[in-house]
C-alpha cells in the first residue's frame, strides 16, 4: 500500500500550504512543479522580471537586460543579451516568430527569431510594454505598440519603412498592453482603454476604482479570454467587460461598439495576474497578513486561487498558498501570471522562482484520493478511466484498498473485494489466501474463491476445508455442497471427515457431509447406507439419479419405515428393475408394510398381483377393513370358497355380500 500512496505525493507539496491541505477535504483543481534545469542557473545569478508564454517555448526575461529562449522543460535553446538593465516586457506573435522586447533604458527591438530583421529604437523614457500584432508574422500584419508615456503605434509601410503614430498619451504611464484580433486594450494611470484597430477608434475608458493604491507598486492587470471579453483586474478590484457591437441606429457619432462590464466585485487580497480556465478564471494574489508579534503587515506566501464570477460576485473554487523562492521579499509589482491557452498552464513568474501550475488529470485525482484513503473511490475513478492513467494500476489500487479494510479489521469486504481485484492472477490469490490464514480469517475469503476456469491448486482449498472442519461443521457442509469435487483430493477429505467421526459418530451434519462426498466420489452404497441411517430425504434422489436399485433390495424395509409412500411409489415406477415377487419376499416379515405395497398395486392394476390377492384378504382385514369390501367387490382372482374363516373377525354383511358374489359367478 505504501508504494501505491507514495505516487499520489507529488512535487506540487512544495508549493503548497501543507497546513491547509491536511485539514481541507476538497480536491485541488491545480498541481505545481518548479521550472528547473537551465532556469535553476539564471535565477541563481540573475532575477526574473518578465516571461510570455506560447505553446512551443518560453521567453524569459531578466533584471540584467538578457532574454531567453526556453523549452517546456526550462532548458535553454537561446539567449540574447538585450541591455543592461531591466527587461520589462516580451511580445510574441501567435506564429511564435517574431518577438518584441523592451527595456528599462528605453530600448525596443522587434525582430524574427529565425531572420534577425526588424525594428530597433532607443527611447528616452523608460518603455514598460510592447505588444505585437497577433498576426505579426504575416505581411499585411506588421504593427506593434509601445507604451512609455504614450501608447504609439507603429506600422510598416510598402517601402518597408516604420510609421508612427499617437494613440493615446497625458494619462501617466501605460503598464500594460494587451492585442487580441482587431482590439488593443491597454492601462495607464487613470483607467483602462480599449482600441480598435480596424475602425481606429476607441471604444471605452474603465476608470481605476483603488486611486489610493500607486499604480507602479500595484499595476493593473489586463487578459483576453476570447476575441470580446477583457478580464481587469486592479488593486482588489475585478471587472469582466464584453465587447459588443453598437445598433447601427443609436451610432451617430459614437463608435460601432462599445463594452459592457457583465461582472464586477471586489476580492480579498491584491491580484498580481488574471488568466481564464474555460468559465473560471485563476487569480495570482499577492497577500499581505497582519503578524501577532509585528505593528506592521508582513508578506505571506502569494495565492492562486481559481474563482467563478458572477454578476454581483465570484465563488471560491480552489485556494492554494504557493511557497515561492524568496516570497518575504517581494511586492506585488514583482509577480506576474502568463498562460498558455492550448494546455491550460499557468506560470507563477516571481524575481527568484517560476512555478508552473497546470490542471489536475485523473493520475493526479486518483493520487489524492489515495491519500485521503478513499480507496474505494479511487478504485473506481482506474476502472472507468483505466484507458487514459499513465501512472496507476487498477490492480495495485485495488490491493491497496484491500490492504485497507483487511488493517481496518473489515475482512469479510476486503475478501470480497479480492474476487474483484484479483481476477486472474492465481499468484496473488494464492498469497491473499495465505496472509488470511495468518490473521486466522480463511472463513472470510473461502466463499470468494475461484471456483470456474481459474482454479488455484488442491492444497488452498483443502487447507480451508480443514479450517472449516475443526470450527464450523455447518460452514464445511455448505463449502462441500458449494465446491466442486474436483477442486479438492476428494479422499483425503473424506479421510478427515471419517476421523472427526471417530469422536462424534451421530453427528448428522457431518454424516450427511459423507454421504455427499461418497457420492462425488461414486461410492454410492456407502452414501446410501449413511442416508438410509439417517432417513435423509435425499435417498430417493441418489437411488435414482444413479440407479441403485440393486443395491437396495435388501433394503427396503428400510425405505418403507422412512416414508411408506413415497417408498412404494418408487418400487411400483421401477418394477422393471425389484420385481413385485422380490418386494413380496422382502417385505413377509413386516406385513403392515406388504398391505402398503399390495394395496397400491391393486389401486395401480387389478391383475398384477392376482397371485396375492388370497393373503391380500387377511392383510385389508387386519389392516385396513374399510377397504376390504371395495377389495372384494373389484377383484376377480378371490378364491372365496377359502375364505370362509374370516366369519369370525367379519361382520354378516361381508358373508352375505360374500354368498351374492357367488351366486352371480355361477349363473
Amino acid at each position: 500500500m505504501a508504494e501505491v500512496e507514495e505516487q499520489g505525493r507529488k512535487q506540487s507539496e512544495e508549493f503548497t500550504d501543507e497546513s491547509e491541505e491536511e485539514d481541507s477535504e476538497e480536491e485541488p483543481k491545480l498541481k505545481y512543479e518548479r521550472l528547473s534545469n537551465g532556469v535553476t542557473e539564471i535565477l541563481q545569478k540573475d532575477a526574473a522580471s518578465c516571461m510570455t508564454v506560447h505553446d512551443k517555448f518560453l521567453a524569459l526575461g531578466t533584471h540584467f537586460g538578457k532574454v531567453f529562449l526556453l523549452d517546456i522543460q526550462g532548458n535553454v535553446t537561446q539567449k540574447f543579451e538585450i541591455s543592461s538593465v531591466k527587461i520589462n516586457q516580451i511580445s510574441l506573435d501567435e506564429s511564435g516568430e517574431h518577438v518584441g522586447i523592451c527595456s528599462e533604458d528605453g530600448k525596443v527591438q522587434v525582430f524574427g527569431l529565425y531572420t534577425r530583421e526588424g525594428f530597433h529604437e532607443n527611447f528616452d523614457c523608460p518603455i514598460k510594454v510592447v505588444a505585437l500584432h497577433p498576426q505579426f508574422t504575416r505581411s499585411n500584419y506588421k504593427q506593434f505598440v509601445t507604451g512609455g508615456n504614450k501608447l504609439l503605434l507603429y506600422e510598416r509601410n510598402w517601402l518597408n519603412r516604420w510609421k508612427t503614430s499617437v494613440l493615446h498619451e497625458g494619462e501617466g504611464s501605460i503598464t500594460n498592453i494587451q492585442w487580441r484580433a482587431n482590439l488593443i486594450a491597454w492601462a495607464n494611470n487613470v483607467g483602462v482603454k480599449i482600441y480598435d484597430i480596424s475602425t481606429k477608434q476607441r471604444i471605452t475608458n474603465v476608470l481605476r476604482d483603488n486611486v489610493s493604491l500607486r499604480p507602479d507598486m500595484y499595476p493593473c492587470s489586463l487578459c483576453w479570454k476570447d476575441n470580446t471579453t477583457l478580464i481587469v483586474g486592479w488593486g482588489t478590484s475585478i471587472k469582466i467587460c464584453v465587447v459588443k457591437e453598437r445598433n447601427p441606429t443609436e451610432m451617430r457619432d459614437l463608435p460601432s461598439r462599445y463594452v459592457e462590464i457583465v461582472s464586477a466585485f471586489e476580492t480579498e487580497f491584491f491580484i498580481s495576474g488574471l488568466a481564464p480556465l474555460a468559465d473560471q478564471l485563476v487569480t495570482l494574489y499577492f497577500v499581505k497578513e497582519n503578524s501577532d508579534h509585528m505593528d506592521e503587515d508582513f508578506r505571506a506566501r502569494p495565492r492562486l486561487d481559481i474563482i467563478q464570477p458572477l454578476p454581483e460576485g465570484c465563488e471560491e473554487i480552489s485556494s492554494d498558498a504557493l511557497t515561492v523562492r524568496n516570497f518575504q521579499d517581494n511586492e506585488c509589482r514583482d509577480y506576474r501570471l502568463e498562460h498558455s491557452e492550448g494546455e491550460s498552464l499557468f506560470y507563477i513568474i516571481s524575481p527568484k522562482d517560476i512555478v508552473v501550475a497546470k490542471e489536475r488529470d485523473q493520475d493526479d485525482h486518483i493520487d489524492w484520493l489515495l491519500e485521503k484513503k478513499k480507496y474505494e473511490e479511487a478504485l473506481m475513478a482506474a476502472e472507468i478511466s483505466f484507458k487514459n492513467i499513465k501512472r496507476h494500476d487498477v490492480q495495485k489500487i485495488g490491493m491497496a484498498y484491500i490492504n485497507h479494510l483487511v488493517e481496518k479489521g473489515d475482512y469479510d469486504n476486503a475478501a470480497r473485494k479480492c474476487q474483484k481485484v484479483l481476477g486472474k492472477n492465481m499468484e496473488l490469490w494464492e498469497n491473499e489466501v495465505y496472509r488470511f490464514k495468518t490473521i486466522g480469517q480463511l472463513k472470510a475469503i473461502s466463499q470468494y474463491l475461484p471456483r470456474g476456469d481459474l482454479r488455484l491448486r488442491p492444497a488452498i482449498y483443502e487447507m480451508i476445508l480443514h479450517e472449516f472442519l475443526k470450527t464450523d461443521y455447518e460452514g464445511f457442509a455448505t463449502l462441500i455442497r458449494e465446491w466442486p469435487g474436483e477442486l479438492y483430493n476428494n479422499m483425503a477429505i473424506v479421510q478427515a471427515v471419517t476421523d472427526h467421526l471417530k469422536r462424534d459418530p451421530t453427528n448428522r451434519t457431518l454424516l450427511t457431509t459423507l454421504a455427499e462426498l461418497y457420492t462425488y466420489d461414486q461410492r454410492y452404497d456407502r452414501a446410501l447406507e449413511i442416508y438410509l441411517r439417517l432417513r435423509h430425504k435425499d435417498v430417493y434422489q441418489l437411488i435414482h439419479k444413479h440407479n441403485l436399485f440393486s443395491s437396495i433390495e435388501d433394503k427396503i424395509v428400510l425405505l418403507m419405515d422412512f416414508d411408506k409412500e413415497k417408498a412404494v411409489d418408487m418400487l411400483l415406477d421401477n418394477e422393471d428393475k425389484l420385481s413385485t415377487d422380490r418386494v413380496v419376499e422382502e417385505l413377509a416379515d413386516r406385513p403392515e408394510l406388504l398391505h402398503v405395497y399390495l394395496h397400491k398395486l391393486f389401486k395401480r392394476d387389478h391383475h398384477k398381483g392376482q397371485k396375492y390377492h388370497e393373503r391380500q384378504i387377511v392383510l385389508y382385514a387386519e389392516y385396513d377393513r374399510p377397504n376390504l369390501l371395495p377389495f372384494l367387490r373389484d377383484s376377480t382372482h378371490c378364491p372365496l370358497e377359502k375364505v370362509q374363516f374370516l366369519h369370525v373377525i367379519l361382520p354378516l354383511s361381508y358373508f352375505f355380500f360374500l354368498h351374492l358374489k357367488s351366486s352371480m359367478m355361477k349363473e
